[in-house]
């Protein structure tokens, strides 16, 4: 029996998962959390992978991959039995703390950051900011990860004032190294990251070796609108969809489906997904293969479970933006609370072709929820998302969705407060469809 996607218990439920998620170490530890509560185990990738079926994930730093085999098991299906595969990315754009970023400018202490993907520059200004990430610690069995997530304002990108540039209604320039360094403190004499990080970790500085740690706006996430339709936020690109994959993977376990259920996220799509973790690697299909192996198949086995897989690819996707309608293809609207977006573009920077967007929308009918459709202007570049390259990786049809929002990239952006539900009711349908 499929869960039901109350629009209430899923839009909180986003909120709560967003604001407990500030980098993607954390996005994949709240994942990991849902999904261990709802019986999967952990399976570590350097251990041999089970045999007997069962519901596990495994975690590949600020990436994780999760699967339910014990329907596939169950109906005798073999081991050349495809998968239904969701993937989605923890990443979003934001500002990265430097390896030396300690200095002092003009009586201010200063903390030297980069810029980290596309991220829209203005958003970031006189915001309070916090830190959070992962630090490399030296220790006695050898060298650990740890993470931390400081819940208080610590940092400010201060704009400057309207009397000392005119022109700013006009335009407003940013330079990247110049302009974006935050302030953390009033002295002549630096501040010592190394030693904050050790005592949010738990160590001696001596023994912090590393850090990925980045900035977030500590500003909790809420709802929005006169009748609270909306949902402000951070990183609703894309932790809404990897919400709402891995609430669709919980819905779908044990449903007996022909494939298996698989959900993946990624780090990195922000930058391109060339990393050991991205979507260019090997974690996806690495994984795949293993399970094949796994379930006593051979590797042409493999590759017949490819060649009956179908992978959903979500990333977050454009409403219509009411100030500037001129900036969409006038015949294809999306509108906020709309329903899921399928994603296309004859250029292939979304991979859906008919077979991909054939399976989607039959998941969105039997989910009984609405589905858009989603082009950009013939005379605008397009984005991209992690679908081509899955696609080209694994020879898989794919197809490329997204749910409604606007603001993406900024420093806090805007979904619909109904559409989580909707969005968690069609993955959960595409993971286990009906015969």
């Amino acid at each position: 029996m499929a869960h039901s996607f109350d629009t209430e218990t899923e839009a909180q439920g986003l909120i709560d998962f967003v604001d407990a998620a500030p980098t993607p170490f954390h996005a994949c530890e709240q994942a990991a959390a849902r999904l261990r509560e709802a019986g999967f185990s952990e399976v570590a990738e350097t251990e041999p992978f089970p045999t007997e079926a069962g519901a596990h994930f495994l975690l590949r730093g600020g990436s994780l991959i999760a699967w339910d085999n014990r329907g596939a098991y169950a109906a005798g299906l073999g081991p050349a039995a495809g998968f239904r595969i969701v993937g989605a990315h923890t990443d979003s754009p934001n500002l990265r703390i430097k390896p030396r970023p300690d200095h002092v400018r003009v009586g201010w202490q200063l903390l030297g950051v980069e810029p980290y993907g596309g991220l829209l520059l203005n958003s970031w200004l006189d915001r309070d900011l916090g830190l959070a990430g992962r630090v490399a610690v030296r220790g006695a069995g050898g060298v650990s990860s740890r993470l931390f997530h400081d819940p208080r304002s610590l940092l400010r990108v201060p704009q400057l004032a309207i009397h000392l540039d005119r022109s700013v209604h006009e335009k407003l320039e940013l330079n990247k190294q110049a302009h974006l360094e935050p302030v953390w403190g009033v002295g002549d004499v630096p501040n010592d990251f190394r030693a904050y990080v050790a005592d949010q970790v738990g160590a001696e500085p001596g023994d912090v070796l590393g850090w990925d740690v980045m900035t977030y706006p500590t500003e909790p996430s809420g709802r929005l609108g006169l009748r609270r339709e909306l949902v402000a936020a951070p990183r609703l690109d894309n932790l809404a969809t990897s919400y709402a994959a891995v609430r669709a993977l919980v819905d779908a376990a044990g449903r007996d489906p022909e494939r298996v259920p698989v959900v993946v996220l990624f780090d990195h799509e922000e930058i391109g997904s060339t990393s050991e973790r991205g979507a260019m690697s090997t974690l996806l299909p690495s994984v795949l293969e293993r399970l094949v192996l796994a379930a006593g198949g051979s590797r042409d086995d493999y590759w017949r479970a490819l060649a009956a897989t179908v992978i959903a690819s979500g990333d977050m996707a454009h409403a219509t933006h009411p100030n500037y309608v001129d900036r969409h293809e006038p015949e294809h609207q999306i509108a906020i609370n709309g329903g899921p977006v399928l994603k296309i573009n004859t250029n292939l920077r979304y991979a859906t072709d008919s077979r991909g967007e054939a399976a989607f929308r039959l998941a969105c009918e039997q989910a009984a929820v609405p589905v858009q459709t989603f082009v950009t202007r013939s005379d605008l570049p397009c984005g991209s998302t992690v679908g081509p390259m899955t696609a080209a990786l694994t020879g898989a049809t794919t197809v490329d969705f997204g749910a409604p929002m606007l603001s993406m990239h900024s420093a806090r952006e805007l979904c619909g407060a109904e559409d989580p539900a909707m969005y968690a009711a069609a993955l959960a349908a595409f993971l286990a469809p009906a015969d």
